[in-house]
Parts: structure tokens; C-alpha cells; sequence
């Protein structure tokens, strides 16, 4: 039994899975890692499967057809195949630095979910973050740099890769409301499923992973914990995806409805495809 699954949403880009595998394999916590593939093309599936025989860590590679995006869906899948009670979720181009995973689990409460932040680095970094030998401390050890980019306007919230500790200080920086980020948080199996997981319905990005997710989680009775300067992780900054309408009318019924299990959800995944 793993004390944590760290599930890694993944869509064709193998030089960032590459590279978050490589920074998870550098922190000695007790976890399995699943990567969570929407339908990546035969060739990158072949180079995912190379990258798991080569990790030291304990990976699985759950995959689903391409029919758009079906990220609601395919973590639905991975929370099954989990072999542990707690889910850590992380985007496919978010590298985790030192002390990722022991920090939401330092941090995990019973009946409790976890809010972390990302630091938005400019892209034209990745090619020396997904070379780095160490990705897990280049933040660490390319914070000057990184701040100094920040000052002329090449990347954002870089503040959030310094890491505090202290208790007393990282509850008055995490005292403000912030919504949940899909893209770095984590909760109980138990409590996922407890509200039918996600909802299958979302087929657009933005609302379904993480919005939805926070309503219901909290309409179950559930707290959150806002953890920033904690569970660091930097993401490659890109432009935007437009919002999509279709997103915020299921948003919009499941709000009206007070629809805190979801119609289409954990226990329905595996059932389609």
C-alpha cells in the first residue's frame, strides 16, 4: 500500500512527462505514480511506456481514446486504479520541485482537500527546465534568474516558488479565499468518491477539474486548506484555452440543482468509453 498516488493529466507532451518523472523520482515519499493519458498518438505512448521501464518508481500508464477532451473522465479511471487512500493531482506540464508530495501529505486532514499553486515560468525557459539533471531545485537553484525575468515581465507568480514552513506564517499567507487549480491539489480517495468523483459531463477545459470539484466537495461537507509556498510546482506558461459556454450551463445546473453527487461520474467511467 503507496501513502499517496500522484495522478499526472498528460496529452502528447513527452518532454514534460519526461521531466516531471524524473522530479518525483527524486523525493523519497512512500507514492505510486499513474499518468493520465487522453488519447496521446501510438508513438508518444511507445516513448511513455520506455519512460516507465527506465523510472525507479512505481508507474502506471491508464489510456483512453482520443474523442476530445475526456479529462473528467480519465481521472475518474486513475482514482480506481489508485493503490492508495490519497490522490495528489498535477497538470502535464507542471514539474514539481523538492518536497511535493511530502508537503500535501504533511499537510492532509480528514475530510479535508488541499489547494496548491503554480508558478508561471516563460516558455522559452522550458528547453533548461526539461534538461535540467535536477528539475526537482531548479526554482532553488535558478531563483535569481527567475525573479529577474519576473521584474521585466517574462513569467508570473514567482513569488509562490518560495517555500514556508512555519506555521504561523504559512496560515497567514493561506488566510485569503482562492479557488481550487486543478492543476495542484489533492483529497482522500474516499472523499472523491463519496460525491461520485468528477463529473463526466465536462468535455471542456477550465470549470469540470476544479470548479465543479470545489463545489461539490464543499457542499459534502468538506473543508479546504490552501497550501501556497508549500507543494511547489512550476508550469510552462502558454496562451489561454477559450472557455467554452457548454461548461458553465452543466456549472450553472449543478449549482441551481445543489447537485452535490455528480449524475455522470466515478461509478460511471469505467462503464463508457
Amino acid at each position: 500500500m503507496y501513502d499517496a498516488t500522484v495522478i499526472v493529466a498528460f496529452y502528447n507532451n513527452v518532454d514534460a512527462l519526461s521531466c516531471i518523472i524524473r522530479a518525483l523520482e527524486k523525493q523519497p515519499d512512500n507514492f505510486e505514480i499513474i499518468i493520465a493519458d487522453d488519447g496521446s498518438t501510438q508513438d508518444n505512448v511507445n516513448k511513455v511506456k520506455a519512460i516507465i521501464a527506465a523510472s525507479q518508481k512505481a508507474v502506471t500508464h491508464v489510456w483512453q481514446e482520443d474523442k476530445g477532451f475526456r479529462k473528467n473522465r480519465l481521472l475518474n479511471k486513475c482514482i480506481r486504479a489508485a493503490q492508495s487512500p490519497y490522490m495528489i493531482f498535477i497538470d502535464g506540464d507542471c514539474i514539481p520541485q523538492e518536497h511535493f508530495v511530502f508537503d500535501h501529505l504533511s499537510n492532509k486532514e480528514a475530510h479535508t482537500f488541499l489547494n496548491g499553486r503554480r508558478v508561471n515560468i516563460h516558455a522559452d525557459i522550458k528547453h533548461d527546465l526539461y534538461q535540467d539533471a535536477h528539475p526537482h531545485r531548479f526554482f532553488a537553484t535558478n531563483i535569481i534568474r527567475l525573479f529577474a525575468r519576473y521584474l521585466i515581465g517574462y513569467g508570473k507568480h514567482i513569488e509562490k516558488g518560495i517555500r514556508i514552513t512555519a506555521s504561523w506564517l504559512a496560515s497567514y499567507i493561506n488566510r485569503r479565499e482562492r479557488g481550487l487549480l486543478g492543476c495542484n491539489f489533492s483529497a482522500y480517495k474516499a472523499d472523491l468518491i463519496s460525491i461520485n468523483g468528477f463529473d463526466n459531463r465536462y468535455e471542456t477545459p477550465g470549470t469540470g477539474e476544479d470548479t465543479d470539484l470545489e463545489f461539490r466537495l464543499l457542499g459534502a461537507g468538506m473543508k479546504k486548506k490552501n497550501i501556497l509556498h508549500q507543494a511547489v510546482v512550476l508550469h510552462i506558461m502558454h496562451p489561454r484555452q477559450k472557455l467554452r459556454p457548454e461548461s458553465g450551463l452543466i456549472f450553472a445546473e449543478t449549482r441551481k440543482n445543489n447537485q452535490i453527487i455528480a449524475i455522470d461520474g466515478y461509478e460511471q467511467a469505467h462503464l463508457q468509453d
